[in-house]
């Protein structure tokens, strides 16, 4: 939008120039306008009101169907040089160590930690909580993805676990076995508040890039990224409803081939909305997430939150002609 004012005639009229005031009132103008341009100039970022967000990866080494042309190793890279090239400080990877039997499994977990990002547990066949036969077959579940992250953590806290599918129990029985066991051993669990749905679209971009159906290809795309941009805006309608402010977040994603596709658009999109990368460990320093520990049930811990105290959060936002990823390129 073009600036009106003064600037746009030729010059001050003579009445202008008899009397001084409607050329300062002028001058104001052309200020105001200034700063408008120089507003819609500026970066979104610096305009956007600042969040502090942890990054946290799912999956590590494998995630979904693997899209012709890429490799597992080749998807881990593509992470971490994201993260490296938007200044995220620790990206926390979760691991399933039935998939680390074979050199690419191993390079994924390897290539993560020379790049300096820590590992953590997410149990070594990805065994819900609430799926399990037993809590102790899930225990045990817990105990043999141990070594794989352990080994690799030498020196430093491993014992970070992540939920399989963010269920913590909805059962009493599940979710209090579970926590006095995890309390025993040392276990912090990591928490969850963001996420935008990647794994949905995993193995039907895989499909998609083998038939090279472009306009799917870019349908998901396109999808996905007013996705993100929905789930961030209502991030902060959420976090003010449950606590009266903006907590720190936790990002949750997945090392598959459509994250790795998406994920220098994702990083541009988190940092337009003002996100300032930080640890999981000062992410979960806020009181939100002591707070959250002691909820049963599955998902992130500010609807999970929401639920315990009786709040109503607003509906996730109306998606118009959605794309079933499900369906696409079959």
């Amino acid at each position: 939008m073009e600036p009106q004012g003064p600037g746009q005639q030729r010059g001050p009229s003579q009445a202008g120039l008899r009397d001084p005031a409607p050329l300062l009132r002028g001058q104001d103008l052309v200020r105001t306008a200034a700063l408008l341009v120089l507003a819609l100039l500026a970066p979104a970022a610096a305009l956007a009101q600042a969040f502090d967000v942890a990054v946290t990866v799912d999956d590590l080494p494998v995630h979904g169907a693997l899209p012709p042309g890429m490799t597992r190793l080749s998807i881990a890279r593509t992470h971490i040089d994201a993260f490296k090239a938007h200044g995220v400080v620790q990206a926390f990877g979760f691991v399933n160590s039935i998939n680390t039997t074979d050199t690419q499994g191993d390079a994924v977990l390897d290539a993560w930690r020379a790049a300096g990002h820590p590992l953590g547990n997410h149990t070594a066949s990805h065994l819900n909580l609430e799926k399990a036969d037993t809590l102790e077959a899930w225990i045990a579940d817990l105990e043999a993805g141990e070594p794989a992250v352990a080994q690799r953590m030498k020196g430093q806290d491993w014992r970070y676990l992540r939920f399989p599918n963010l269920t913590a129990g909805t059962r009493p029985e599940r979710h209090q076995g579970a926590a006095a066991y995890l309390a025993a051993h040392g276990y912090k669990v990591a928490h969850v508040t963001i996420s935008f749905s990647d794994w949905s679209y995993s193995d039907a971009y895989a499909r998609c890039v083998a038939k090279d159906d472009q306009a799917a290809i870019k349908a998901m795309e396109d999808q996905y990224l007013r996705g993100v941009d929905d789930e961030l805006a209502r991030m902060r309608v959420v976090s003010q409803a449950v606590y009266g402010r903006m907590i720190p977040q936790v990002l949750l994603t997945h090392i598959g081939g459509w994250s790795a596709h998406m994920l220098p658009q994702v990083m541009d999109h988190l940092d337009a909305a003002g996100a300032r990368y930080v640890t999981l460990q000062d992410a979960q320093k806020d009181p939100a997430y002591a707070q959250a520990q002691a909820i049963p049930g599955g998902g992130g811990i500010m609807e999970r939150t929401a639920k315990a105290r009786g709040i109503a959060l607003p509906a996730p936002a109306p998606t118009v002609e959605r794309v079933d990823p499900k369906g696409l390129c079959r």
